[in-house]
């Protein structure tokens, strides 16, 4: 069976996307009472065995790392890759957010957008969801860096992946990299 390694899921209350049916879900997260299988600061990926996993899946924790642990991080999910796995990384799109900043004359607390946690402001997208900071008393959840599309592909090639795929859409920016050469039916889950 293939695995995955949720990178910062909290629990596996939240479902994967469909691209992961019939994957082990292997949850990593650095709060322990999220009760996830590995509790681990993701900037200590590299302390993992190598090539265990088949791809990685990091949705909305990349950017809660300062600039400079960004290749730490990156660095860490190649090497929990095995040859020819993918990493999928989503982190919010911060030149969509200026850009809509600028075209709705929002203010800094105006909501942006309403998710399944509530409502998020632009302080939230920039900064972190402050009610949930808030309630943790957990800094780890504040956003420390922000990526545009070209900063994150930038960051991945750095990084050592061979190739990476990206799209922005609804103020987020999904990219899928490959460790060495894609794997075909890697390629297929994302229709490349």
């Amino acid at each position: 069976m293939k695995k995955v390694l949720n990178v910062g899921g909290n629990d596996k209350s939240t479902p994967l996307p469909p691209e992961y049916a019939g994957f082990e879900h292997v949850l990593l997260d650095i709060d322990p009472t999220r009760k996830p299988d590995l509790v681990c600061d993701a900037r200590n990926l590299s302390t993992l065995a190598a090539g265990e996993f088949d791809a990685v899946y990091c949705s909305h924790n990349l950017e809660h790392y300062f600039r400079h642990d960004v290749p730490k991080v990156l660095a860490g999910i190649l090497h929990v890759l095995k040859d020819g796995g993918f990493a999928q990384i989503r982190v919010p799109d911060i030149g969509a957010v200026m850009k809509t900043v600028v075209e709705r004359d929002c203010d800094i607390e105006d909501v942006l957008y309403t998710s399944l946690a509530g409502p998020i402001s632009v302080l939230d997208v920039l900064y972190g969801f402050g009610k949930e900071i808030e309630q943790s008393g957990q800094d780890f959840y504040a956003h420390k860096t922000g990526f545009t599309r070209k900063s994150l592909a930038k960051a991945l090639s750095s990084a050592g992946f061979s190739i990476s795929y990206s799209m922005a859409r609804d103020l987020e920016i999904k990219a899928v990299a490959f460790k060495g050469k894609p794997d075909p039916a890697a390629l297929a889950l994302f229709g490349f």
